[in-house]
């Protein structure tokens, strides 16, 4: 049965949904100052809000790629060959939280966790399963880590130099963000400013050795599902970016000689028209501030490059069916929006990982609108809309206004360290809240349209005790057969090479050659710079 909306459910309150007022209507008084070629141009133009390529969809399609890990490798390798057989176009890595950690699965730690919100690697061996029989250096390959981003990556290389390809030859990116982490997820290693070294050594091994790899995806996608508004999202985010473009130059790097290898991760929310702005205006914010602050010559350091993911904080257990609406919408925003790349949030996420269906329908999902909606027909068909144009302007100058308060307090570090972006965080999540509980913002099946009796019920992926049963088991058999010697030799070496400020890489992925463990490089890191804890936000 269906209730019908309350008194307090039907007040309407015209704004987005991070609560900017909008009118009933916009016309040529709200664009008084707007140029076509400043503010607009053509797609492929400076300063390429319209999209970052002249062609756009038209010349190719964005990547389908799918976000997808579970359990142990040996079955995430089995979900990556199916999505692939069903016409996805990258690879998306989810690992599980003792891996996000950096804890092996054997660690106390880890007991109930191994493999249930991605797949667990310990080793070089498991990244020898996860990716086996995939020609890595033919498939866009993209890992969902940050604070072990580094270790990670190196076995990913290590597996690579293992099979005989060629490095300069594989193509992906390292999430790699560990200024969200402290900011909104959590999943951190040691200190922000420990973290950000690590982070200037890949950028430097990468643009020596690895030259088509995108060593951060400055991440903004999980500040929002902290909570985050729009503006909030564009301008924590840009500033991230911002603040390791200044690590990369720190570390000895021209700007047109990394920047073009960054690239960008964005939440596609549920409100249409907000979303696609937003997305339009930080193609504008980056190029202007590339060119203008950096004084970067290259083209390729002022466009920016995007992956989106529709909002995992949109979805509801109630009703579930009704995400696959939500997702379709969010994607397509995402499509107008003109992004490089795209996941699609499964119907189930919100009850667990994703099962083959779901997955399945959330692909599809993506197909359909790239090839029946007869949206990649034309760029930025949105460009000219008044209310679009004032929305994309809108944020640009709250971002502008949050820019200016992070400058004042010192930086992104320092407002890390301050608690200064959670607590904004936590008062726009706090205040959106409110107006669910006033029922000024409906989400059907929540706090609207609800129903009586369960709906439907559907399929969940279960993870169960074996997978880290198995993972152990494998982990136990490694160290009995390993080098152990060289092993401890290798971790010494990386101790003293980042006590004495050398770059890590060579010496983590040495470690990872001699089949380290995650855990094992982690609890190096800790012993040399210490754990994290931050400041508390009330």
């Amino acid at each position: 049965m269906v209730k019908e909306l309350t008194k307090a459910e039907k007040a309407k309150v015209f704004e987005t949904i991070s609560g900017t007022p909008v009118k009933s209507v916009y016309g040529p008084e709200d664009l008084k100052d707007f140029s076509y070629e400043r503010d607009l141009n053509d797609a492929g133009k400076f300063p390429y809000t319209r999209g970052i390529h002249p062609g756009m969809y038209r010349d190719k399609l964005w990547t389908m790629r799918q976000f997808a890990g579970y359990g142990g490798p040996e079955e995430t390798n089995a979900r990556f060959k199916y999505l692939l057989s069903q016409g996805q176009t990258g690879l998306s890595t989810a690992f599980d939280l003792p891996t996000l950690m950096g804890y092996d699965s054997d660690n106390p730690k880890s007991e109930g966790e191994v493999g249930v919100c991605g797949v667990a690697v310990d080793s070089l061996e498991d990244f020898e399963i996860l990716y086996q029989d995939i020609p890595l250096e033919e498939i866009s390959t993209s890992m969902t880590i940050n604070g072990p981003a580094v270790i990670v990556f190196c076995m990913f290389i290590a597996n690579a130099q293992n099979r005989g390809m060629d490095l300069k030859k594989l193509s992906g990116t390292l999430q790699n963000d560990v200024f969200k982490e402290y900011i909104a997820q959590k999943t951190y290693l040691v200190p922000p400013r420990a973290g950000l070294k690590l982070i200037q050594d890949m950028m430097v091994f990468c643009t020596r050795e690895v030259p088509r790899w995108n060593t951060i995806s400055v991440s903004g996608y999980h500040i929002r599902e902290a909570g985050s508004t729009a503006v909030q999202e564009l301008a924590f985010t840009l500033a991230d970016g911002f603040a390791y473009v200044d690590a990369g130059i720190e570390a000895g790097l021209q700007v047109d000689e990394f920047v073009p290898r960054l690239s960008f991760f964005f939440n596609a929310h549920i409100d249409f028209f907000e979303e696609i702005a937003k997305y339009r205006a930080a193609r504008r914010i980056w190029a202007k501030r590339m060119r203008d602050h950096y004084g970067a010559k290259d083209e390729r350091s002022l466009k920016l490059r995007f992956h989106t993911q529709t909002a995992g904080c949109s979805l509801t257990a109630q009703q579930p069916e009704n995400n696959i609406v939500r997702t379709a919408i969010e994607a397509l925003a995402g499509v107008l929006g003109g992004t490089q790349s795209l996941h699609t949030n499964s119907m189930d996420e919100v009850l667990g990982l994703p099962t083959e269906k779901a997955a399945h329908i959330a692909l599809r999902t993506q197909q359909i609108i790239a090839h029946e909606t007869g949206v990649t027909n034309v760029i930025d068909p949105l460009a000219g809309s008044y209310y679009v144009e004032w929305l994309t302007s809108e944020l640009e100058k709250g971002a502008d206004k949050y820019f200016k308060q992070i400058e004042e307090i010192g930086g992104v570090i320092s407002g890390i360290e301050k608690g200064w972006f959670m607590k904004e965080i936590a008062d726009a999540a706090y205040a959106f809240q409110q107006r669910m509980d006033r029922g000024e913002r409906i989400f059907v099946g929540l706090n609207a349209f609800r129903e009586e009796a369960p709906g439907s019920k559907i399929e969940i992926l279960k993870i169960g005790p074996e997978y880290q049963q198995r993972q152990c088991e494998r982990l136990t058999k490694l160290k009995a057969r390993r080098d152990n010697a060289k092993v401890a030799n290798s971790l010494k070496a990386l101790k003293d090479g980042m006590r004495a400020g050398t770059n890590s890489m060579p010496l983590i992925l040495d470690a990872v050659h001699m089949y380290a463990t995650l855990g094992e490089i982690s609890d190096a890191m800790r012993e040399v710079w210490g754990d994290y804890r931050e400041t508390a936000v009330l």
